[in-house]
């Protein structure tokens, strides 16, 4: 009796697999090993950034204290309890420069892992995207540095009495420091976000000014959450700024969006 092979090779009426051309030219192993590749590149990247804060640490923790030092009552100063407690404050700090000093390389190789999956339309967004974020990042920095953080510590000290002593705790402080930094740094990309979406037409000034009231209810809800402190002065401080980029995000959409070439759809009969 006469065998008959299997048939092994695909019908040529079988439809590609799902993943096909998704990663262009290359196979999905071909961009896994890429990807570690680029992870390694930016490892290394912030290895040098640390290496470079820690050259300059000292300068460093100085111009980070500074806002609480200058807060302090007359003879106070700040304390730590635990044997590693500076030292491990010095670490922390010095792998936060590293990041920074390393962030420009960083975004560059997480732009070249993401590019294939960007349409070729949207790839000229991708320098005004870390163009926007840095400088969102930025501003929100040096808004905590010079004017928030100063104002929530010098209202903490107010409470200095000659029976009641201010002495923070030098990791409280740097903690408190910090999160205040990454949550002003993530609040100053609304502007961003909101000009992309109306770049996209998913956002117009006439929405943002309709839902101004909801904005403001939702403004002080997620300052709430974000906020470090459960204190109404610091959820004020962070709703403030908020409320100041939602105005301006509504210029932005109304210079930006595709309203002013194309009329509403009310507007047409």
């Amino acid at each position: 009796m006469a065998l008959v092979p299997f048939a092994n090779k695909r019908s040529p009426a079988q439809p590609p697999a799902p993943f096909d051309g998704l990663f262009g030219d290359f196979s999905l192993l071909e961009r896994l090993d890429d990807f570690r590749r680029r992870l390694v590149r930016a490892a290394l990247a912030v290895c040098v950034g640390v290496l470079v804060g820690f050259a300059f640490i000292n300068q460093v923790v100085d111009f980070l204290l500074a806002p609480t030092r200058r807060t302090l009552p007359a003879g106070a100063k700040l304390i730590y309890t635990q044997p590693g407690e500076a030292f491990g404050l010095y670490i922390q700090v010095a792998l936060i420069v590293g990041i920074v000093v390393a962030m420009p390389y960083i975004m560059h190789q997480c732009w070249k892992i993401v590019a294939p999956l960007v349409p070729p339309a949207g790839r000229r967004f991708a320098i005004p995207f870390a163009l926007f974020t840095t400088t969102g990042f930025v501003l929100g920095a040096a808004f905590t540095h010079y004017i928030a953080f100063p104002y929530m510590m010098a209202f903490f000290a107010s409470f200095n009495t000659p029976d009641l002593v201010f002495y923070p705790k030098l990791s409280d402080v740097f903690d408190l420091y910090t999160k205040m930094l990454l949550g002003m740094g993530a609040v100053f990309q609304m502007p961003t976000i909101v000009f992309f979406l109306a770049k996209a037409g998913l956002v117009t000034a006439r929405f943002l000014i309709r839902s101004f009231k909801y904005a403001l209810l939702l403004i002080f809800v997620v300052a709430a959450v974000i906020t470090p402190t459960g204190d109404m002065v610091t959820q004020t401080i962070f709703a403030a700024p908020m409320l100041g980029l939602y105005l301006l995000s509504i210029g932005i959409a109304w210079f930006f969006g595709k309203t002013r070439l194309i009329p509403d759809d009310d507007s047409v009969e």
